[in-house]
Parts: C-alpha cells; structure tokens; sequence
C-alpha cells in the first residue's frame, strides 16, 4: 500500500462511501466546481494502477469499487503519521495533543477509562 495523493484520496473517500459507482456517481458527490469528467476517470484508472479500486465492466460502462477498506487505509496512514511526525511514540501524540489543547479535560478522562477498559492493556494507568 502507499500514500495516496489529496485528490486520489478525495476519490476514495467518494467510493467508500458510495460503495460502487461510474465515474457520474463520483463526480455527482464531488463539490463544486466539479472536476472534468476526464480528470476523475484518470485519477480513478490511476488508483485501480495502484489497486485501490476494482471494477466490473457492463460494456464500455464501468463500476468501480474499493479493494481497499477505508479502515485498512486509515491504519496504514495513521502509522505513516506516527513514525514520520512523532518517532513513532503515541505517548508524543499525546503530549502534543495536550499541549496545543487539541485535548481538553473530558477528552484526557475518556481516554483514561478506555485504557482501563481494554482487557490486553497490560498496565492500566490510575486516575490518582
């Protein structure tokens, strides 16, 4: 897997949630000023290259689809994010968090009771 481009993943984002759809469908959930049609298709042949999408050809008509799942992408950015911006430490997420008050209090808490929630944390931090 790679990183997509900001406009092949806007592309994605369209067919994650449409789940299947030509190149009208997509460009239809684009805002405007829509893109080309021949820009989208593009970008959509470029993605397939890349094994993104799939499709299912009806003639000269095609229906695209993703290959990949949203939630396997968001994993493989979210690690990309990590290692290339915080050493790969989620504590340093965290902390900048905190300190650009990207966090406040209630949010700090919730997270406090999800660590303690979740059974393979194998040292639970204590709201002391």
């Amino acid at each position: 897997m790679e990183l997509l481009t900001k406009a092949e993943e806007k592309i994605m984002q369209i067919l994650w949630d449409l789940k299947r759809g030509v190149v009208r469908d997509i460009i239809e959930k684009m805002p405007d000023p829509k893109p080309p049609y021949n820009t989208v298709s593009s970008l959509i042949r470029i993605l397939e290259k890349k094994e993104f999408v799939g499709y299912k050809a009806y003639g000269k008509t095609h229906e695209y689809f993703p290959k990949i799942s949203k939630m396997a992408y968001r994993k493989f950015t979210f690690s990309n994010f990590l290692a290339n911006y915080f050493e790969g430490s989620p504590e340093n997420v965290l902390s900048f968090m905190v300190k650009e008050k990207k966090l406040n209090q209630d949010e700090i808490q919730k997270i406090l009771e999800m660590l303690n929630k979740d059974p393979d944390n194998k040292n639970p931090p204590t709201n002391d």
